[in-house]
């Protein structure tokens, strides 16, 4: 079975062709700029790239290019439409409805469109990829939705409820409901896999993904129990571009001192915080280091507070979940930077975190490895994440069992 994985943004369509025979990805690519201009960059197997700018009105037109790259000249890598069996969708949120990845209808449809109030950047484009899908590729190719938030449905009250009066829950649906979890699930799966001594029954684990968008989340028994982002991904702690928790009261003194609407207010907290706003040099972390390293206070500042704040995390769920058996790093930071790998480790031995210098420099580029040491009695791993492939052993399960 091939299934295409699509993770759509409201000018983008990123996707991969995956064979669930070996779970080879036989293409991937990226449609930009869709409603704007339009580019495509398409990589197949065996290395080899091509680019090109081309219109792309809707991402219907993005979804017929990309198909025939994938059928026609010399890059194809199937001989007929055909041969995509499924198309496995990611959808940001899923809200209190979606608990697992559901076969789309037109009932499940309209329920994600429905919640485009709490994800209104990332819904709607889901929404149109899935109808851009359905006029691509007919009735006949079913699609699956997999929610990113549906891994933290087991989340019991007293950690995804907030401190507000509840008639705001019960009219609002206001709730931790936590992201990246189709990641989080994927890299704690693996791990139960490749250890000797963690499994799914009794364990207790911290997955740390970080990256532009960061988050923590505190995995017990398999299950989440607990996750650093809240209502929106603006909560936990500071990301690229992101404020992360801080009092709600800096809101309404900053909006009040400044004169700024609730619009203006949350593009300060969400585009121009984090990283880029502390630092005041960029918001990829790589940059902020080597701003750091050539001696920059505020960067060194930045990379003291991301490195701190990670740090308490983990500390509050390993005491909230009774002590800790493993904490596994994820995502274009955690799987490559080992300073900040160092530095959420250091001085841990009280928890049982000590790791390798030597095992954590080495992991990076998409190495996956246990960099604690032997005498460590918290494995501590770098586990790259593969939310496409998650993405796509769900679509083929719903697929054959429907």
């Amino acid at each position: 079975m091939k299934i295409l994985v699509i993770n759509a943004g409201s000018s983008s369509l990123k996707y991969q062709l995956i064979d669930m025979e070996e779970e080879r990805v036989l293409a991937k690519g990226n449609c930009e700029r869709i409603g704007i201009d339009g580019k495509i960059t398409h990589t197949v197997e065996s290395g080899e790239k091509i680019s090109y700018e081309i219109n792309f009105p809707t991402h219907t037109e993005a979804f017929q290019e990309l198909v025939k790259l994938l059928t026609q000249g010399e890059q194809r890598v199937i001989g007929d439409i055909k041969e995509i069996s499924a198309v496995g969708q990611r959808v940001v949120h899923g809200g209190e409805k979606f608990s697992k990845s559901v076969l789309i209808t037109d009932d499940v449809l309209k329920a994600i469109e429905d919640l485009s109030d709490l994800a209104p950047l990332h819904n709607p484009a889901a929404v149109l990829a899935i109808k851009a899908a359905k006029q691509v590729f007919g009735d006949d190719v079913p699609q699956v939705a997999v929610f990113d938030t549906a891994f933290h449905h087991t989340m019991p009250e007293k950690a995804y409820m907030f401190g507000i009066p509840y008639e705001y829950y019960e009219k609002y649906h206001v709730r931790r409901y936590g992201f990246h979890g189709t990641s989080h699930r994927y890299v704690s799966n693996r791990l139960f896999e490749i250890s000797d001594n963690v499994s799914r029954n009794g364990s207790r684990i911290i997955t740390c993904h970080l990256g532009n968008g960061s988050s923590l989340c505190a995995i017990k028994n398999g299950i989440c129990v607990d996750t650093s982002m809240g209502f929106t991904p603006l909560d936990g702690f500071i990301m690229g571009t992101r404020a992360g928790s801080l009092d709600a009261s800096v809101v309404t003194y900053l909006a009040e001192k400044e004169g700024l609407n609730p619009h203006q207010m949350s593009d300060l907290l969400n585009k121009k915080s984090g990283l880029l706003g502390l630092s005041g040099i960029s918001s990829d972390n790589r940059d902020v280091n080597r701003a750091a390293d050539a001696g920059d206070p505020r960067a060194q500042l930045t990379v003291d507070m991301l490195s701190y704040q990670i740090k308490k995390f983990v500390g509050s769920y390993a005491a909230a979940m009774g002590g800790l058996d493993a904490l596994v790093f994820t995502g274009g930071i955690g799987e490559n930077d080992h300073h900040v790998r160092k530095r959420v480790c250091a001085n841990m031995d009280f928890l049982g975190i000590r790791i390798d210098e030597i095992k954590n420099r080495e992991a990076q580029r998409g190495v996956e490895g246990l960099i604690s040491v032997p005498h460590s009695s918290v494995e501590v791993w770098v586990i790259p994440t593969n939310e496409e492939l998650l993405i796509a052993r769900d679509t083929e399960a719903i697929v054959k069992n429907a």
